[in-house]
């Protein structure tokens, strides 16, 4: 014998309002958490392409500076090119009965101590002096000043050497002022070698600075260049 439930159970159905609010709240869930993977997504994407514009404009930059050494170089060959195949070739130790020793020597020297913003622009006076009293031309410490130290500026401190005379492994010869400098270094030059006859750069680079490959002798033409510009 079977029996009825005297009363049939209840079933919950909700509501049309309920349906409605679940449905917006998981949208709205929905709608929040993909929104937020958007914005991550947006800045990554942001942040890449700034890294990769930095590194465009730092390979642009990287580019712009090896083609000016390029240039530098270039520049540098065609001039050592130049002298070294003229029939004279440039001399050093000789001056020209031609030139007047009261010129602008010391002024051209002074514009270009100053362009290239040398500490020796007070002394540009005093190099004249000198290569006129040992007979060489004037601009030749410049040159080998632009060379050895960029015009001074790099240099062992204190020492006032800018011509890197006298330095040699741990040894390093100072002078206690830049005119003591130029008048030793005067007078080494015309000693040791305008008076054995090393009067050109590539000659007086051979002993001045046996090891180099020839770019001693072409940085000294290249400012040589400079002076007649």
């Amino acid at each position: 014998m079977q029996y009825k439930p005297l009363f049939a159970p209840r079933v919950h159905v909700p509501s049309l309002t309920h349906i409605v609010n679940h449905s917006l709240s998981a949208y709205h869930h929905f709608i929040k958490r993909y929104l937020h993977i958007a914005i991550m997504l947006f800045v990554s994407l942001f942040l890449l392409n700034s890294y990769m514009l930095l590194l465009l404009l730092q390979k642009h930059q990287v580019h712009l500076a090896q083609q000016d050494i390029i240039d530098s170089l270039q520049m540098t060959s065609t001039i050592g090119s130049k002298y070294n195949s003229q029939s004279h070739p440039l001399v050093l130790g000789a001056l020209d009965p031609g030139v007047e020793l009261s010129d602008g020597r010391a002024a051209n020297l002074k514009r270009l101590l100053r362009k290239y913003n040398s500490p020796l622009y007070d002394s540009a006076e005093y190099m004249v002096m000198k290569a006129d009293q040992y007979g060489y031309h004037y601009g030749l410490l410049f040159a080998i000043a632009m060379q050895e130290s960029q015009g001074c500026k790099v240099i062992p401190p204190g020492s006032h050497n800018c011509w890197g005379y006298g330095i040699y492994g741990d040894k390093v010869t100072t002078f206690t002022s830049y005119e003591e400098a130029i008048d030793t270094v005067s007078a080494g030059i015309f000693k040791n070698y305008i008076q054995k006859g090393l009067v050109t750069p590539d000659a007086i680079m051979k002993k001045y600075t046996p090891g180099s490959n020839g770019s001693w002798s072409s940085a000294v033409h290249f400012f040589f260049q400079k002076l007649e510009e």
